[in-house]
């Protein structure tokens, strides 16, 4: 009879065990909760003084000898994120009869637009202006410049 209950109670007892190595095996096989991500870190902050810095979108842009060219609708920036050169509103009255041209930044001159009445000097003649080509989206920009040391934007098609 000792024989009986010792050997039952090593049945009773493996059995015990393979339960719980097949429990063990299933919670590991089963999907994990997934850990939440950490949060971001906190972006940089700079503060630029309200006297130090200005949007040029919509600045009117003159020449050296204060005639008008227009006007900055657009920026020109290269897959590297650098500005190469600004769209003008050149010509026409009250947008009627105006066209799109494109020049270089380096020609564009920001040396007092404290106000939004300031506006941006342009290192290029009136006429000289009047002959670009203009500008139209999706096709090969023409940059005017005013050293003509201008180089191509290269990019990948």
């Amino acid at each position: 009879m000792r024989t009986k209950s010792l050997f039952m109670l090593m049945v009773v007892g493996l059995a015990a065990l393979s339960v719980a190595a097949s429990e063990a095996q299933n919670d590991a096989s089963a999907p994990q909760p997934k850990s939440t991500p950490s949060p971001a870190p906190p972006p940089s902050v700079t503060i630029i003084g309200a006297r130090d810095a200005h949007g040029v979108l919509g600045r009117d842009v003159r020449s050296t000898t204060d005639e008008d060219m227009g006007r900055i609708v657009d920026v020109i920036v290269d897959r590297a994120g650098m500005v190469r050169a600004a769209v003008i509103d050149f010509g026409g009255f009250l947008g009627v009869g105006s066209r799109r041209i494109v020049v270089d930044w380096n020609a564009l001159h920001f040396g007092r637009i404290a106000n939004k009445s300031d506006s941006i000097t342009l290192e290029l003649t009136k006429e000289q202006v009047s002959e670009a080509p203009e500008y139209k989206e999706d096709t090969p920009i023409v940059v005017l410049g005013a050293s003509g040391t201008l180089q191509p934007l290269q990019f990948d098609h």
